[in-house]
């Protein structure tokens, strides 16, 4: 998110427009948390992880009355117009500035899960899958020198992107997804069909929203007898050095949503498809779900064999 801060901030000063930023998102919008962001206030910042404004949840927000407070705020400081950087929450929050007081707000798609419809990518899921497969690498060395098998569990209540492009890049000899329904017993099958053939060690990729990797691990150690351990990753994948194509990613999406706001556009959020820019309206992305592609269903099913 800082890489795409610094783009917002910089491609708003290079048209003269001056930038506000207000810490700990809509709350600190609520208690006037904002201060007056300049080129230098965002120099350093786009090789660090998580945000220099901080963010928080805001109930108060979520009413009426604080978002007529919130917009209270925005006015006092002459603000014209919101940059709002995040996932469904954050967007649907900028999606009511919009429709209940016509202000004007851009959305920049922010989402480890990369749930967000209308791009093909949001900011930090690059750099969360490259942890899951950093990790993923050093456990099958494990994995491979005792001859056991390892559950890992990755991030994603609601979605499998996150483990099913950390399982095909890590060789995960099974993916279990939110998504798509799964028998235990046909990969404990697996399993020992795998370790007739000579197979010793194997690592199975769990979403946490499928099911939690001790209980897997429970289960295959019971039906099959094999030394089965599990690693739960969970928010070490927030955070760490963004990679570069998330830097990139960001700064580009943060310019567009400067400069398209600045040009009178409105209520939209930028995003990429394949490796031009778009916007899409705000009203489309928060009505849509986002699926998994199949085609990397049908891969992760092939390289299992």
């Amino acid at each position: 998110m800082n890489a795409a801060i610094r783009a917002v901030v910089r491609a708003a000063l290079g048209r003269e427009v001056e930038v506000i930023g207000f810490d700990h998102g809509y709350e600190g919008i609520i208690n006037n948390e904002a201060h007056v962001m300049t080129s230098i206030s965002v120099g350093g910042i786009i090789d660090r992880g998580g945000t220099i404004l901080k963010t928080a949840r805001s109930r108060t927000f979520m009413t009426r009355e604080g978002r007529e407070q919130a917009l209270s705020v925005l006015e006092q400081n002459g603000c014209e117009g919101l940059v709002v950087i995040g996932g469904d929450g954050s967007l649907t929050g900028a999606l009511k500035l919009h429709e209940e007081f016509d202000f004007p707000v851009m959305g920049v798609p922010g989402s480890i899960d990369n749930d967000i419809a209308g791009t093909d990518y949001s900011i930090g899921f690059d750099t969360a899958v490259n942890t899951a497969i950093e990790a993923i690498d050093r456990v099958r060395d494990t994995a491979y020198s005792h001859e056991r098998v390892f559950v890992i569990e990755v991030m994603g209540r609601r979605n499998g992107f996150i483990a099913l492009e950390a399982g095909l890049a890590g060789g995960a000899e099974a993916i279990l997804i939110p998504e798509v329904p799964y028998s235990l017993l046909e990969i404990c099958e697996s399993l020992r069909h795998a370790a007739n053939k000579g197979k010793r060690s194997s690592i199975i990729i769990v979403a946490e929203g499928a099911a939690r990797a001790g209980d897997i691990k429970d289960f295959i150690q019971k039906n099959t007898g094999f030394d089965t351990r599990h690693v739960v990753l969970g928010h070490m994948q927030r955070g760490g050095s963004p990679t570069a194509f998330d830097r990139v990613l960001a700064l580009r999406l943060g310019a567009m949503a400067a400069n398209r706001l600045l040009s009178g556009y409105r209520g939209e959020m930028t995003g990429v498809d394949g490796n031009n820019l778009v916007s899409h309206p705000l009203t489309y992305v928060l009505s849509t779900e986002r699926d998994i592609d199949p085609e990397k269903l049908l891969l992760a099913d092939s390289m299992a064999q």
